[in-house]
């Protein structure tokens, strides 16, 4: 679904990005791990591909095809979706049709919102006035309209409260494996799409394992991959050694 090879990005004149080699199979869901400052939202800016982020070296493949220097939109049409940690207000845009402009028809739009119970907030203008759980659902219902083949979720858990993680964990669950919160599919025909879907997920807290079935975690450090592994495994070094340590113990 995604290859990034020996990639090299800079930002204003300063490298933040350098060798980063990874794949992402198609069906698969990959944890993101690293510190403030590692280059993490950078990564997925740039395979989103955001402006100012400037590719030096190295490529990033979508589907087999080579996409390292094409636009936004392009990337988007191909079936790139991405949600943001902080995603800006818009005055004037309905979310109902900031949905159709996602992809959503008119009459999938209130069950697509009762999914992450947001059908009061269809009328409403996008993320202004909403709270850190209402964007970040506002967020996961636009994927949830665009369909996205390759979903890249910048930090779920952020500015969210405690009540609102479960929701957004077993629908991000849904949207990537077809499975519910009680680990039952939705039915055939969803779970057969969200097989094929793959994900590239940023967490800090690890909040989002207890209802992402994750299949791998990788460690950014300091720009670089630092290793890989079980995502469990890795969580739990982390939040004991700390980064630093945990990077210095997988070398050694």
């Amino acid at each position: 679904m995604l290859e990034i090879v020996d990639l090299k990005v800079e930002v204003e004149g300063k490298i933040i990005l350098e060798h980063i080699d990874l794949e992402v199979p198609e069906g698969k869901t990959y944890i993101l791990f690293g510190p403030n400052g590692s280059g993490k939202t950078s990564l997925l800016r740039t395979i989103m591909g955001f402006s100012g982020y400037n590719v030096v070296e190295g490529k990033i493949y979508f589907k087999g095809k080579d996409i390292t220097d094409l636009p936004i939109n392009e990337r988007a049409r191909m079936g790139i979706g991405m949600s943001f940690q902080h995603p800006p207000a818009i005055d004037g845009i309905k979310v109902k049709d900031l949905l159709k402009i996602c992809g959503a028809k008119d009459e999938e739009i209130p069950e697509l919102a009762r999914k992450v119970n947001f059908e009061h907030f269809l009328d409403r203008d996008v993320n202004v006035g909403f709270s850190g759980g209402e964007i970040k659902r506002s967020e996961i219902l636009q994927l949830m309209a665009q369909q996205p083949d390759l979903l890249l979720i910048d930090e779920p858990e952020s500015g969210v409260d405690l009540e609102n993680i479960p929701l957004i964990g077993r629908v991000l669950n849904f949207l990537l494996k077809g499975i519910n919160g009680n680990g039952k599919k939705y039915c055939l025909r969803e779970e057969r799409e969200a097989r094929k879907r793959s994900g590239l997920i940023i967490t800090h807290t690890g909040y989002i394992l207890d209802y992402v079935d994750a299949d791998l975690a990788t460690v950014l450090f300091h720009g670089r991959i630092a290793c890989s592994g079980n995502p469990r495994e890795l969580l739990k070094g982390i939040s004991e050694h700390g980064y630093e340590e945990c990077v210095k113990c997988i070398r050694m």
